[in-house]
């Protein structure tokens, strides 16, 4: 697993969003460069879809509240633009890259989870989204306080 540099991080804020409100909607999109290896993570009411490329391989969140408790729910579209047939690729490297996603968004939000220090133990629940039953699962991914980077 990579480790977080912050310097490759940049995060903007949508209209309506603000470091430390609202709960929700608060909406995550996590996009890469594969050339500069930099991470762009918008946070809006909305997910940032115009900046999802063909690849398929953005990191969606968002946080949920059920029966008074706040989730945060994951999403991973594991077949990407191929289909199943890149499904097992694509699997194993949401698995290696989604702690360092996880480390991006907590970095990125640091301020909003200052503001709400309940929420680093929130548990993360991942969908990873696929045609094929193997591969369509949602998992516990533990909390936010198992992701938290140290100021830099």
């Amino acid at each position: 697993m990579s480790k977080l540099n912050p310097q490759k991080l940049t995060t903007t804020f949508g209209t309506g969003v603000t470091y430390s409100e609202p709960i929700i909607p608060r909406r995550y999109t996590l996009t890469h460069s594969d050339v500069t290896a930099e991470l762009f993570l918008n946070i809006a009411l909305k997910f940032a879809y115009d900046k999802i490329t063909t690849m398929r391989d953005e990191v969606l969140g968002e946080w949920l509240n059920t029966d008074n408790k706040y989730t945060y729910h994951v999403y991973l579209y594991v077949d990407g633009q191929f289909g199943p047939a890149t499904a097992a690729i694509r699997n194993e490297i949401f698995r290696r890259e989604l702690p360092l996603a996880l480390e991006a968004i907590r970095y990125g939000d640091k301020l909003f989870f200052s503001a709400h220090p309940e929420l680093d133990n929130a548990f993360i629940i991942v969908h990873f989204n696929s045609l094929s039953p193997r591969y369509n699962k949602k998992e516990n991914w533990g909390t936010f306080s198992q992701y938290n980077v140290p100021n830099k």
